[in-house]
């Protein structure tokens, strides 16, 4: 029997509605049907990528070709952050939840420990990943991490210069593989890989292994409703994050501008 083309795999995966914001298309679930999608592209063995978009994003696949190309051709697209929910209603298309990353990592796992699946811990910094190992297997009785890194992934080289790292991963034959390298390097070099590294389908999750570790804190529940994750994110992270917030995200107002009028040209059309 011929295997399935990757448009069949995510059509099985992925729900029939999306939403489009700008050049992002986001997959209208809830958060136990986004866990019962990412398991149903592990079971067909064909690999895939997941990717949870926030205002940030948005505005990278305006300027990044490669990230908007990664985006079209994800096979899961989970929407991340209050404001694109806010977004999405404004637009007349409500999204049912919000499902980050490190919304993921703990479902999944749990998931992957009754499934027999093995998984794979790529990326944050050196010995994070590690650490992160011990308190997911310790949580999670039965859980299978079989292999971490935090290799130096550079985009500017070609991924056959990097065929050390994809080896190791091969090696340990995951089905699941987290990939904690930030964005927009974890989305670009994920579409890059997906032919690479097996049956693995890998889901893209920032810096969830320092929020499992300790190393770093997330919001406050109150302040992710309200919208203000990344008010607390700036407060702890002036230096690294005040060019994001302040600069290039307020840009998203203008993504949804422009999508509310093509809507409105379209309907008007209709």
């Amino acid at each position: 029997m011929q295997a399935p083309s990757r448009s069949e795999v995510s059509a099985a995966a992925a729900p029939s509605r999306r939403v489009k914001i700008g050049l992002i298309a986001i997959d209208a679930l809830e958060f136990d049907e986004a866990v019962d999608a990412i398991e149903a592209l592990v079971g067909r063995r064909q690999g895939g990528t997941v990717f949870t978009p926030n205002v940030d994003h948005f505005l990278l696949a305006e300027d990044e070709p490669d990230f908007r190309v990664a985006y079209e051709e994800t096979d899961l697209s989970l929407v991340d952050g209050t404001p694109v929910m806010w977004a999405a209603s404004l637009l007349g298309s409500p999204l049912p939840a919000k499902i980050s990353g490190s919304d993921l990592i703990r479902p999944l796992s749990a998931r992957a420990a009754v499934r027999g699946w093995r998984v794979y811990l790529l990326g944050g910094r050196p010995g994070i990943a590690a650490q992160a190992k011990e308190i997911l297997e310790r949580e999670y009785p039965g859980l299978q991490i079989v292999g971490t890194s935090s290799p130096m992934v550079d985009l500017s080289k070609d991924v056959s210069e990097q065929e050390d790292v994809l080896e190791a991963v091969r090696a340990a034959r995951p089905d699941l593989l987290f990939l904690a390298l930030g964005s927009p390097k974890q989305e670009i070099w994920a579409h890059r890989i997906r032919g690479r590294v097996g049956p693995a389908v890998m889901v893209g999750i920032g810096a969830t292994l320092d929020f499992v570790t300790g190393a770093a804190s997330r919001s406050p529940p109150w302040m992710s409703a309200a919208g203000l994750e990344w008010v607390y994110r700036l407060a702890h992270e002036p230096q690294r994050l005040w060019r994001r917030y302040l600069v290039r995200d307020p840009r998203f107002l203008a993504v949804l501008a422009r999508e509310a009028l093509s809507r409105l040209s379209r309907d008007g059309r209709a």
